[in-house]
């Protein structure tokens, strides 16, 4: 089918990046959330998103303008739903909030539209297997920051389509992102395995194997990792990784038990570069070994 509008339900982190890379696809893209806070800060963002774009040599200043003037902005899900072929949620990790939501643009969305979730792990038919629309209903996990990572997991459930699944891909090729498609599992690939090798790292600072520090360089050197376990749980939010790990716990056993000092430190308040300190301290823009 043909896209021309996308609406992107929810303007944080994730929600924002997304909506920066759609209007770069050349969609009109309309921004929703309920707080106009969110909204101003989430529009700021995309500008200096964009502005970085320019200054490193990677858009030129017609291309920036022509995406900025494509987005605008909405306080209600049924408004940003209304005229939209497509509708990707970014909303919290939450069954029940997710749930809602699809029961909403199941009612309010055109009768064509595909809706998607950038859940990173929850199953998409447990908040999609009753609606109407499941045949058009798939998951489309974005990874953070969205401008730069080129990755998409389009991720299909027993009811997904394959036109769907097809109109998916080129939506995510047209804001130039590369895609693996994912039959429903918890955790689809990345989450999963990141799952792991983050929790191991925290094991091992735990014991006191090596320093925070040193874990992430051996990771990136010696693995050829761009980021290493610690930066990348810093970046994501250790309250993140947490419900994924717990989720996962559930759904796929022992291995997957989040580690004790990863609790702690959520526990502390210590969720990454959002609130200024995770593993690493951010407070002065500088980076700082956390210890257990």
């Amino acid at each position: 089918m043909d896209v021309e509008t996308i609406a992107v339900i929810g303007a944080g982190t994730m929600g924002r990046g997304v909506a920066y890379a759609a209007a770069l696809g050349g969609f009109r893209t309309v921004l929703e959330d309920v707080d106009g806070a969110v909204l101003t800060r989430a529009l700021a963002w995309i500008a200096d998103a964009f502005e970085e774009g320019v200054k490193r040599g990677k858009l030129d200043a017609s291309t920036r303008d022509a995406a900025e003037k494509r987005i605008t902005t909405s306080r209600t899900v049924e408004d940003a739903c209304r005229g939209a072929e497509f509708i990707i949620e970014a909303v919290p990790e939450d069954t029940a909030m997710k749930r809602a939501l699809f029961e909403t643009l199941d009612r309010h969305g055109k009768d064509d539209a595909i809706f998607a979730s950038n859940t990173s792990s929850l199953p998409i038919s447990e908040f999609t297997g009753e609606l109407k629309a499941r045949e058009r209903c798939i998951g489309m996990h974005f990874f953070n920051p969205v401008p730069k990572m080129k990755l998409v997991e389009i991720v299909r459930t027993e009811h997904t389509s394959d036109e769907t699944v097809a109109t998916c891909v080129a939506v995510a090729h047209r804001m130039h992102k590369e895609t693996v498609i994912v039959n429903e599992a918890p955790g689809f690939i990345t989450s999963r395995i990141n799952a792991l090798i983050g929790n191991e790292a925290f094991a091992m600072l735990e014991a006191g194997t090596a320093s925070a520090a040193d874990i992430d360089k051996a990771i990136k050197l010696g693995l050829n990792h761009p980021m290493g376990p610690f930066e990348m749980v810093d970046l994501v939010g250790l309250d993140v990784r947490l419900k994924i790990l717990e989720y996962l716990h559930q759904t796929l056993g022992e291995k997957y038990k989040p580690n004790a000092l990863l609790r702690r430190y959520v526990q502390e308040g210590r969720l990454g570069r959002k609130v200024g300190r995770g593993v690493y301290d951010y407070s002065h823009h500088a980076e700082k070994e956390g210890r257990p």
